[in-house]
């Protein structure tokens, strides 16, 4: 079983700014003439840590990461306006040219995914391969199953945590529940909001309970972003058309690609890799046992840094 790659530190950082109000934070590891390799975090809303770094062999990838819009150290925190799926796309473009890569590979996780779909089918030509884990197309089924009906059948105790700070008379519509709350004028409400909401995510995001995990969703600073920049993005169906990343996979058949998912994953249903992978001719699945969402999980590790070395080695 593989495991991730000695703690490597940043050989540059610095801030882009991608338009008048949002600025993006950047870093390089690993070799300056390797594969360009992006990683995509997830949320959207929940920033880069330092261990994602370590997925790549430092010696042949040349590691990009970046906290998209409003999260993580990128400026203004928790910012929604221009805030969405297309402008990340473009986002990843300016990072692109202003490092002078020609063509890289994309590495994503969960929303992560998301955005790495939606980047390589609009700029193909400029994706050398894909490494996807925990697939999620954010439709309107996916968003229910998660925030209305479905993973709450498998965490009744979490559940009422997660009900809590909204009325009965509005439960019908969590989402939206949390999305005016969070919106919303009252301080105390929303950091009160934002704690439910990604305390539930924290909670549901491994097969067994994580405390590194959990402690990563309901830091106050990550919290906030990662609720309110989420139900923006959900109120919104993650401003895609229902399934349009899904019937648009057949752009993606000269693309080197591996989808990894776990199976018993609770907030993205392991279906969603399933059928990714037919959609998209050439695609390595790989379903992972006794596992859940999170990529921090052991087997889910174990693979995502198979499928880097892979990579590297088609690449090279």
């Amino acid at each position: 079983m593989k495991k991730l790659y000695p703690a490597l530190h940043a050989y540059r950082n610095f801030m882009i700014a991608v338009d008048d109000t949002h600025e993006l934070y950047v870093e390089e590891c690993g070799n300056p003439d390797g594969i360009p390799i992006v990683f995509l975090h997830g949320g959207p809303g929940a920033g880069c840590e330092s261990y994602h770094r370590r997925y790549f062999d430092p010696d042949r990838y040349r590691i990009i990461l970046f906290d998209q819009r409003g999260c993580g150290r990128s400026i203004p925190h928790a910012e929604l306006k221009d805030n969405t799926t297309w402008f990340l796309v473009d986002d990843l473009e300016k990072i692109r040219q202003h490092l002078g890569i020609e063509q890289w590979a994309l590495f994503g996780g969960s929303w992560g995914s998301t955005l790495a779909l939606a980047y390589a089918q609009t700029h193909t030509s400029k994706v050398a391969g894909l490494i996807l884990r925990g697939i999620y197309f954010s439709t309107k089924r996916e968003i229910d199953w998660l925030y209305q009906y479905g993973t709450s059948l498998f965490f009744p105790d979490y559940w009422q945590d997660f009900l809590a700070p909204i009325p009965h008379a509005e439960r019908h519509d969590l989402l939206q529940a949390y999305y005016k709350r969070l919106t919303g004028n009252d301080e105390i409400g929303r950091i009160r909001a934002a704690k439910a909401w990604s305390k539930w995510e924290g909670r549901t995001a491994t097969l067994t309970p994580s405390t590194k995990v959990l402690d990563h969703f309901t830091d106050p600073h990550s919290a906030l972003s990662i609720a309110r920049i989420e139900t923006h993005y959900f109120v919104n169906n993650g401003f895609l058309k229902d399934d349009q990343l899904l019937r648009s996979a057949s752009a993606l058949i000269n693309i080197p690609g591996y989808i990894i998912h776990g199976r018993y994953d609770m907030i993205c249903p392991v279906d969603n890799a399933y059928r990714l992978h037919q959609a998209w001719s050439g695609s390595k699945l790989v379903i992972v046992e006794a596992s859940g969402h999170a990529g921090s999980e052991q087997g889910i590790i174990s693979e995502l840094v198979q499928a880097t070395d892979e990579l590297a080695g088609v690449l090279e």
